[in-house]
């Protein structure tokens, strides 16, 4: 039985409600990190780096845990998008990726807060939309107001109803944690999920 804390480094409650799944012991805190792009970044590049970034800021502040961090964008045409914060964004969003394929990049990190050892990753999810109505972006935006989502969907609720087709090895990766790999970290730092599972 491994004793070490876990720390998910943060306050995302999407990113919480997967880690419950595991049904393991951990807390959640607030990373202190600058999110901005560095210039000519690719989106795999940053996602990778901010995963890292927050699993070290919360893991100078509980150096004796194992501190997963994690972060996601969206790229369509090239370009990265993130959380659109209004419903005019949202709209955009969405009527940028009528008919288009667009790809979630989530970048992955486990970090040992005792020896800084540090293994990361890049986890890819395809998302392909159907052509979509004005009325139809309105009606989804109306009825599940995800202003807080990257992407302007939640694929685990009505979100789908957007999509023709999903692409991917692990579909907890599109809403923010991909689980199947971070069990994989996980026992590298010799953390076994099924050895320390929670009582009923």
């Amino acid at each position: 039985m491994n004793t070490k804390s876990i720390i998910l480094a943060s306050t995302s409650p999407f990113r919480k409600s997967l880690l419950e799944k595991l049904n393991i012991s951990f807390t959640c805190a607030k990373p202190e990190t600058d999110e901005t792009p560095k210039l000519n970044e690719t989106p795999q590049a940053l996602v990778e780096r901010l995963a890292i970034d927050k699993a070290a800021a919360v893991a100078n502040q509980s150096p004796e845990s194992i501190v997963i961090g994690s972060d996601q964008v969206a790229v369509c045409d090239n370009e990265i998008l993130g959380k659109p914060h209004t419903f005019e964004n949202a709209v955009k969003q969405l009527t940028q990726f009528s008919g288009k394929k667009v790809t979630f990049y989530t970048g992955l990190c486990v970090l040992n807060g005792q020896n800084n050892q540090v293994k990361s990753l890049v986890e890819p999810f395809h998302v392909h939309f159907n052509t979509l109505s004005q009325q139809e972006i309105i009606d989804y935006i109306n009825s599940e107001q995800p202003l807080n989502c990257a992407g302007s969907f939640k694929s685990e609720g009505l979100g789908i109803c957007l999509f023709k087709k999903l692409e991917g090895d692990d579909p907890n990766t599109l809403i923010g944690l991909p689980l199947i790999k971070l069990v994989q970290l996980l026992k590298e730092f010799d953390f076994n999920v099924l050895a320390n599972q929670l009582t009923k």
